[in-house]
């Protein structure tokens, strides 16, 4: 028998010249049976990534006496030239398509290329509407629909609400399903959430912002009376909700199925980048988000419909449906060709063989219960799968780091716009577009920079827990920059008494002498800036009697205010429509500082991810994934919101007031509220490092020689082959 020439490929040995074999081949299910395929993930035949056949049930002294097989004339046909092909247990390469229709042009796109290209599309459009959009416009929401911050956590929430209770159902029988289905569904359902959180703006009527002609200057008719004015919109929070629910029931397969269909279909090494470029376009989502979102909020939400009220009044509510009806329309879209990606891409076989585990080794033994290819299929493995998860402490505590991370992340990326908002008294679309430029390069470069530093150091799961314990480590020292703040601009009446004194005791007082005659109402926020520098809560309490427009910038002028002090500028009182302009000299260091924390805790994004797929049995990373985005949801992402808002709302200091009913808020205490965000950082983040350090003294990693598939595994996590090179003859690249 000739003895065939061989050279290396990435999937193992190519055989140039044809075997020749004489008797007939074992059909499925027979002795013919490749080593190591009782072990594959799915019951199938699977070839080792060398390639070579063994049989499962004679001896090797058996099969030395005999010819191994004859090839049939189909075979004959097909030269072994182009190399050894890992086809699916119906002897057929997995087709893209819908059914019967699978066209040739689709398969160009049935790669793991192809595969990333969708799952980036949707996780841009998933980080984009719920964490971008929701947490940009979720000022003129409350405003427009008279909510409190508590009130917008619990909508924010209701996404981790969502995720939690489908995250077990979808990740143990999605893992052992069809996740291209899975995943297409989901994404399908959240763009029917996104097209839901905008309904309500269709189905209230017309948002009347009274304009500074119609709030009138000292004197005038200061506000509607309260049958009128009072306002029921706050029962659409409802809606909001079941809008964030469906987006997170959509969602829960991207971020389990999704990470796992990649890993399943790239090389071990590639992994990491293939899940960092998918977590970046993730990233990126949000930023798009704010800075898109932001600039809807300069138009007007009743488009078509003229307004003298500029953006940089309290009282514009920007067009903050629109996002929601592109975002929600383009999901619809991309979920199409994701529904017709194969259950398992051509020639995936080859890397789930090369595979090296590095599962944490229970001291009985049962982490070797999940390599049975049956296990996991039935409802009835349900809480054995639980409970191999809960007995592995490295598993359990990455969970919980990954929890403490959550609740920061959820917490400032709902709530950060605000906090720019009130430290440095911008308007919402440009507070909305500030925390943008934060989020594209620090998170969406940390999220990116943490995969490539696993895959160029070729880390394995411990060095992977230690990267993110230093990651943590220098974001909790960045955190400190909380301790600074910028002051609040002096408002007459509420930092501040008329005359500049210390008001007595905190209490508002928006009624001095300079305004007693103008019967000014607290209902009617229209804040002003004086040339004195002092803001004032409206025209009418600033003690202005005419009003003009500023021929340059479009804004209202108001003349003879007889509460702004003349001394700073000769002639009669003068104020301008807005909130006065922040010189804080505090602000490139606190953004800088900011930056540095975004960074860092981006930056074990990746990694901590890497680290959970690493430290489970293959045929449990879906599952593994499903669990810990319960933990991380139910200990971080749903309280993160809904606590922060609550201190956002401690640190109020003018609520708006509706006929004796407390509205949203007006006016933040900027020292109060980085107070409460420094001691939310460093409790979570002193956990966070805590856990980390935890997880890398209790990781106990597989003996060399019980890697699977390949004994001599490289520290890559490759197969033998590639550290056997030099005893080849030849090599060559795919």
């Amino acid at each position: 028998m000739a003895m065939p020439q061989n050279s290396t490929r990435e999937n193992g040995f190519c055989f140039t010249q044809p075997l020749d074999f004489s008797c007939p081949c074992p059909r499925a299910g027979e002795a013919g049976r490749p080593l190591g395929a009782a072990g594959g993930r799915d019951g199938r035949s699977t070839p080792l990534s060398n390639g070579i056949a063994s049989s499962g049930a004679a001896s090797p002294s058996d099969s030395c006496s005999q010819p191994l097989c004859t090839p049939t004339p189909a075979e004959e046909e097909t030269p072994f030239q182009e190399g050894i092909k890992y086809v699916s247990a119906d002897g057929e390469e997995p087709a893209c398509g819908w059914g019967g229709f699978t066209p040739g042009c689709l398969q160009l796109c049935n790669t793991s290329k192809g595969v990333l290209f969708f799952l980036c599309a949707a996780s841009f459009l998933q980080g984009m509407t719920v964490n971008g959009f929701i947490n940009t416009v979720i000022t003129s929401i409350e405003r427009r629909f008279d909510l409190r911050s508590y009130q917008s956590g619990l909508i924010a929430s209701s996404y981790d609400i969502a995720a939690c209770v489908c995250l077990t159902f979808v990740s143990y029988f999605g893992g052992n399903g069809h996740k291209p289905r899975w995943l297409g569904w989901g994404v399908l359902l959240m763009g029917s959430g996104s097209l839901l959180f905008a309904l309500p703006h269709f189905t209230t009527g017309r948002y009347e912002a009274r304009s500074a002609a119609q709030v009138g200057v000292c004197g005038g008719n200061q506000s509607l009376p309260c049958s009128q004015a009072a306002s029921s919109l706050s029962g659409y929070r409802f809606v909001f909700m079941l809008g964030q629910f469906l987006h997170g029931m959509g969602a829960t397969p991207l971020y389990t199925l999704g990470v796992t269909y990649l890993d399943e279909n790239v090389k071990t090494s590639y992994s990491p980048v293939y899940i960092a470029v998918f977590y970046t376009a993730a990233i990126l989502g949000p930023a798009a988000g704010y800075l898109v979102g932001g600039m809807f909020l300069n138009i007007y939400t009743e488009i078509g419909r003229e307004t003298d009220i500029a953006p940089e009044n309290t009282l514009w509510v920007g067009a903050w449906w629109i996002g929601f009806l592109g975002a929600g329309a383009a999901s619809l879209l991309i979920s199409i060709p994701i529904l017709g990606y194969p259950q398992r891409l051509p020639g995936s076989q080859r890397y789930i063989v090369m595979r090296v585990s590095e599962a944490h080794q229970l001291k009985d033994g049962s982490h070797k219960k999940a390599s049975d290819p049956d296990f996991g299929k039935t409802v009835k493995d349900l809480p054995r799968s639980v409970l191999l998860l809960l007995k592995n402490p490295t598993f359990i505590f990455l969970c919980l780091a990954g929890a403490t991370e959550a609740t920061l992340i959820a917490g400032m990326s709902t709530f950060g716009p605000k906090f720019l908002e009130s430290q440095f008294s911008l308007s919402a679309s440009e507070a909305a577009t500030f925390f943008g430029y934060l989020v594209v390069p620090a998170g969406g470069g940390g999220t990116f920079l943490g995969g490539f530093l696993v895959n160029k150091f070729k880390l394995r799961c411990s060095g992977i827990i230690k990267l993110c314990l230093l990651c943590t480590v220098s974001s909790l020292l960045a955190i400190f920059i909380f301790f600074i703040h910028c002051p609040n601009m002096p408002m007459a009446g509420v930092t501040q008494m008329y005359n500049g004194s210390a008001l007595p005791g905190g209490h508002l007082n928006l009624t001095a002498a300079c305004n007693a005659q103008c019967g000014c109402l607290q209902e009617t926020y229209s804040p002003v800036c004086g040339t004195d520098d002092i803001m004032y809560y409206s025209p009418c309490h600033a003690g202005c009697k005419e009003v003009t427009e500023n021929l340059r910038n479009g804004k209202k002028v108001y003349h003879e205010c007889s509460c702004v002090d003349k001394a700073f500028q000769p002639g009669s009182g003068k104020a301008e429509a807005g909130k006065c302009s922040s010189s804080c000299a505090k602000k490139p260091l606190l953004l800088c500082f900011m930056f540095v924390v975004i960074l860092f805790t981006f930056l074990s994004s990746i990694p901590a991810l890497t680290a959970t797929l690493r430290c489970v049995s293959d045929r449990q990373r879906s599952f593994a994934l499903g669990i810990q985005w319960i933990v991380v949801r139910t200990l971080g992402g749903i309280p993160g919101p809904i606590a922060f808002g609550s201190m956002i709302d401690k640190s109020c200091l003018l609520w708006q007031d509706q006929c004796g009913e407390q509205g949203s808020c007006y006016i933040y205490q900027n020292s109060a509220m980085s107070r409460y965000t420094l001691i939310a950082g460093l409790v979570y983040k002193v956990l966070g490092t805590t856990f980390f350090v935890v997880a890398c003294l209790l990781y106990k990693p597989p003996a060399p020689e019980s890697a699977p598939g390949s004994s001599d595994a490289s520290e890559n996590g490759t197969s033998d082959l590639q550290e056997h090179k030099p005893s080849l003859p030849a090599e060559e690249d795919l």
